[in-house]
């Protein structure tokens, strides 16, 4: 009987470690859930739609990054109207409080590329800022060139490389 206990307490052990193991950082392009297939997701409601006030929701709803033109930290108007859906998501959940990570593609030393994301975060936090979310629910990191989305060293993904990811906290 004993052996029988040990075994469903591994199993159960085992299955709760698999529920526990966060996805992969940076999976999936432009914000997309790297899920399997037929997996439940806590961030998606029964009628399949994204649960309002989850990161899903707000990856759908707002976008979750913007990008950039190469060596600056210029915001396009592209950018721009997606800083502005940002700000009207974060004003409805005054709650949530984000982190702008800044990103750089390869091209350029580390310490070049590392203060480039600083001012591309910056440039993103000051113009939520400017649209009304408070200073104290944003926090800014730069990665640099240290977390590409795209490997492939060619302009398109060089491209893909220079943005700013909002990130829910």
């Amino acid at each position: 009987m004993k052996f029988v206990s040990t075994s469903v307490v591994a199993l159960a052990l085992a299955l709760l470690a698999g529920c526990a193991t966060p996805p992969e950082e940076g999976a999936g392009s432009r914000g997309a859930s790297a899920g399997g297939a037929g997996m439940a997701d806590a961030s998606i409601g029964n009628s399949g739609a994204p649960l309002a006030g989850s990161e899903q929701d707000f990856r759908q709803t707002a976008g979750d990054r913007v990008f950039f033109a190469t060596g600056t930290d210029a915001l396009s108007a592209e950018a721009q109207a997606t800083l502005r859906r940002q700000a009207a998501w974060l004003k409805r959940y005054p709650q949530v409080d984000v982190l702008i990570e800044g990103h750089a593609d390869e091209r350029g030393t580390r310490d070049y590329n590392l203060a480039l994301g600083e001012r591309r975060a910056t440039s993103v936090k000051e113009r939520l800022e400017a649209l009304g979310i408070s200073a104290a629910r944003i926090q800014t990191v730069s990665y640099g060139k240290e977390r590409p989305t795209c490997v492939a060293g060619t302009p398109a993904c060089w491209q893909e490389n220079r943005r700013a990811v909002t990130v829910l906290r």
